[in-house]
């Protein structure tokens, strides 16, 4: 196994959140990030839908790992935006992030999420955020 993908491996496994719900790193390079969340009948809210906190949770983490992948590995989300586009239905959740701008100090980077329902993907989501390097003033 890739040793960059192994050690994003890692950091996710260290996250507990990310544990309880399952999620899983299926890619990860410079560039670009790829997180699978499998829906869970307690990850739903009362409409049957996967829960909008799960989908965020997966854009923002994917975004997070893109924008380290580019700035190093001490990095925070500072902001970011979400577009709902359909409701989470199927087997699992897939966000795959890429970097759009890459500056000294913060990464631009935008993120897709698809239900992955029997292998067919329909984007559900889109975001975008800005990840900072951590220590870095002003």
């Amino acid at each position: 196994m890739d040793a960059f993908l192994e050690m994003g491996r890692q950091v996710l496994a260290s996250q507990p959140f990310s544990v309880l719900i399952g999620a899983e790193l299926t890619g990860f390079a410079v560039g670009s990030a790829e997180i699978k969340v499998p829906i869970q009948p307690k990850l739903k809210q009362q409409h049957g839908f996967l829960h909008g906190g799960v989908v965020s949770y997966a854009a923002d983490n994917a975004l997070t790992y893109v924008g380290g992948s580019v700035l190093g590995p001490a990095v925070v989300t500072s902001e970011f935006k979400i577009n709902y586009v359909r409701p989470a239905l199927g087997d699992a959740i897939v966000a795959r992030a890429t970097a759009v701008y890459v500056g000294k100090n913060q990464a631009v980077c935008r993120c897709d999420v698809f239900a992955v329902d029997g292998g067919k993907e329909s984007l559900c989501a889109t975001a975008q955020g800005t990840i900072n390097k951590l220590g870095q003033s002003k």
